[in-house]
């Protein structure tokens, strides 16, 4: 099976990697500058001379407060023209596309139960509409899919919440952190396992939602990532830090266990993540 991993060197394209090495699964990882998503004839001919059969679908523009001013532009390029023009490639050649989204396509302002796969769509950010565009272009595009959607995704490679709060924990003896937003923390890890059980296991086609169990606010993540510190950390309102973008006060997603796959509860995914890089 050919496998190629779009955004290889991104969070999530270089825990496939990682997860591939370990399980002697030949790939291949192409980055901007071996395939650049937003060019229809680069990837064409990317297609044409590789013939993938298997794509995860990992590149992404994910600045996501850039995005709603100067990198919009390329927002819009990447996360929808791109993702358009990759569906388009895989169903030309049979390639099976597993594309990656967010929890930001919803409108974030639910007051009771989990958003499921189908509950209305209501982006209210640049970065949540071009993903839910994507999500689109997949299905109209391509026969053979699955759409899996995250949020508040942490790792080892790459920038993330997890890595922020390490860093300013060895500046300041106390952090404010909002508390009034909820949602579910997703290690890299999870995800990349969660992507491929789907195709390992030929899980039926259609959209899908990843995350680790359970749920918090930033807040109590990051209570739980500083919890063998002395830092304090204090709870705060998203008043007392605006951001560009907008920021939803929940995204809880159901989790796809419909599917067989073990999920981990947050704590005990950050908890084994916090081992590994202790380690390196």
């Amino acid at each position: 099976m050919k496998i190629l991993i779009t955004g290889g060197n991104g969070q999530l394209g270089q825990e496939l990697q990682h997860l591939f090495a370990e399980r002697k699964i030949q790939y291949t990882a192409a980055d901007a500058k071996v395939l650049d998503v937003t060019d229809e004839a680069k990837v064409a001919a990317y297609f044409a001379q590789n013939r993938p059969e298997v794509v995860y679908h990992c590149a992404a523009y994910t600045a996501v407060d850039k995005a709603e001013g100067e990198g919009k532009k390329i927002n819009e390029a990447v996360n929808a023209l791109g993702s358009k023009i990759i569906a388009k490639a895989c169903q030309k050649y049979g390639a099976l596309l597993v594309y990656v989204s967010t929890d930001y396509v919803f409108d974030g302002m639910k007051t009771e139960g989990e958003y499921m796969p189908d509950d209305p769509k209501g982006p209210r950010n640049e970065y949540g509409r071009t993903k839910l565009i994507g999500e689109r272009a997949v299905q109209k595009y391509c026969d053979k899919y699955y759409i899996v959607r995250t949020a508040w995704v942490y790792g080892q490679w790459g920038h993330n919440f997890v890595y922020t709060m390490l860093r300013l924990a060895k500046e300041h003896e106390q952090l404010t952190v909002v508390s009034d937003q909820i949602g579910r923390p997703t290690w890299t890890r999870t995800l990349a396992e969660f992507l491929t059980y789907l195709v390992d296991n030929q899980v039926e086609y259609g959209i899908y939602q990843c995350s680790n169990d359970g749920q918090c606010s930033w807040y109590e993540f990051a209570k739980e990532i500083l919890k063998d510190t002395n830092v304090k950390v204090v709870p705060v309102s998203s008043d007392e830090y605006p951001t560009a973008a907008f920021r939803p006060p929940y995204s809880v997603m159901h989790l796809a266990k419909e599917t067989g796959f073990d999920f981990p509860m947050w704590q005990d995914a950050l908890a084994e993540f916090m081992q590994q890089i202790e380690k390196k």
